[in-house]
């Protein structure tokens, strides 16, 4: 698929997999609006980017996405900047690994809110005009988790499932309006995902963020709504279909237990 001379907006662009779409999409010649929370992250991101791609634009906008109200924000800020929007990646998440029990209301609020509701948010603001252009692209970053309930992380596990169904309906909507909609389901990968969560755990077969966005971008030239990357993971998930619910929990709960 081509993205030269387009512009990308991806969330949560400041490392692991958002960054290494940025990356990628960067060396297919689009411009960027990138977005996350760490401006020092980003300013690293845009110099090393605009040096290896001069042809290139590449924005940075500082913005909590986890705050109600901040794909409005967002969506002014891109205005001003005079983008307009052809690739939309949806990756900005956070994970909470510990009992539902033992975790506070507001961050879970917060999970969700960033996780499910400034993506559904997001997707409102940019979708219609695609569809309108006849052209365009939604990648919503899902899991693995979407497929099974996942304890020791159950508001995490649940979010991806929203994201999964949400993409996929908006998949089916979509089809012959020239935009195209994936949802992409990495497994375990090698991002700060599990440092910022507390807990080492899913240590065994990791992929890298260059394997999973390169899975991602890949099947964007495939007919289906959804992407598994890396051939175990799509193994897993595929097995969670026929597996009894009680021994699927039994092994979710197994398999995100804590490496200490």
């Amino acid at each position: 698929m081509e993205f030269n001379n387009g512009t990308a907006l991806i969330t949560g662009a400041s490392g692991g997999i958002g960054e290494e779409f940025a990356v990628q999409l960067a060396g297919r010649g689009a411009n960027l609006v990138l977005v996350a929370r760490r401006a020092d992250k980003l300013a690293q991101l845009h110099d090393t980017l605009v040096g290896k791609h001069p042809d290139i634009t590449v924005d940075v906008i500082a913005e909590d996405l986890a705050v109600p109200g901040s794909g409005a924000e967002l969506e002014n800020k891109v205005r001003d900047l005079g983008r307009t929007i052809d690739v939309l990646v949806n990756n900005a998440g956070v994970g909470l690994h510990s009992k539902f029990v033992d975790q506070a209301p507001e961050p879970n609020a917060a999970q969700i809110q960033l996780n499910c509701g400034t993506l559904v948010d997001l997707t409102a603001r940019y979708l219609p005009a695609m569809t309108q252009r006849g052209r365009g692209v939604v990648i919503n970053v899902a899991s693995t988790a979407s497929f099974q309930p996942t304890p020791g992380m159950a508001v995490y596990g649940a979010t991806k499932a929203f994201v999964l169904s949400f993409t996929e309906a908006l998949w089916q909507e979509c089809r012959g309006t020239g935009v195209k909609v994936l949802a992409l389901c990495p497994g375990a990968t090698e991002t700060e995902f599990f440092e910022r969560t507390g807990e080492d755990f899913l240590t065994d077969g990791r992929q890298t963020a260059r394997q999973v966005v390169g899975t991602a971008l890949g099947a964007l030239d495939r007919s289906g709504p959804t992407v598994v990357s890396g051939w175990k993971n799509s193994l897993l998930a595929s097995g969670y279909r026929v597996t009894p619910r009680r021994l699927m929990l039994a092994v979710s709960e197994r398999l995100l237990k804590s490496a200490n």
